[in-house]
């Protein structure tokens, strides 16, 4: 397992970043996958996303400061796959960094889940990017 992390200055206040970072546009800001359908259930969001070919559900749970979110069940290209962004006051905006955790679960793993961090970290970059984007 690798973990990686990102943040970056978003010149909007905490409250309008974390207006904007809904499960589904945090999905569509990482840019890897389309979102397909989003459910409420109990105390969670599931998004259901897919690309060519591949379809996986992602379970968002809102945090004081931000959202964590994990692949669930097996559907999916990681074995294992949990992020947190978090969303803090800096300056005259928000100081926002999302930390990731993920496993593709094949061998060689270090190999494996290297190039899988690089892929996340990439994926955060974007988000981050087009959220900056969206709100400023």
């Amino acid at each position: 397992m690798r973990e990686v992390s990102v943040s970056r200055f978003v010149r909007a206040t905490p409250t309008e970043v974390e207006r904007a970072l809904t499960p589904a546009n945090v999905v569509e800001y990482e840019g890897s996958f389309r979102v397909r359908d989003v459910t409420e259930v109990d105390d969670a969001t599931l998004v259901t996303a897919g690309a060519s070919g591949l379809e996986l559900t992602l379970r968002f749970e809102r945090r004081e400061d931000g959202l964590r979110y994990e692949q669930e069940g097996t559907e999916g290209p990681f074995d294992h796959m949990e992020t947190e962004v978090s969303v803090a006051a800096e300056d005259e905006g928000s100081r926002v960094t999302a930390r990731s955790t993920v496993s593709l679960g094949v061998p060689p793993a270090a190999l494996a889940d290297r190039v899988a961090a690089w892929k996340r970290k990439g994926e955060l970059k974007r988000a981050l990017d087009a959220l900056a984007a969206a709100l400023e």
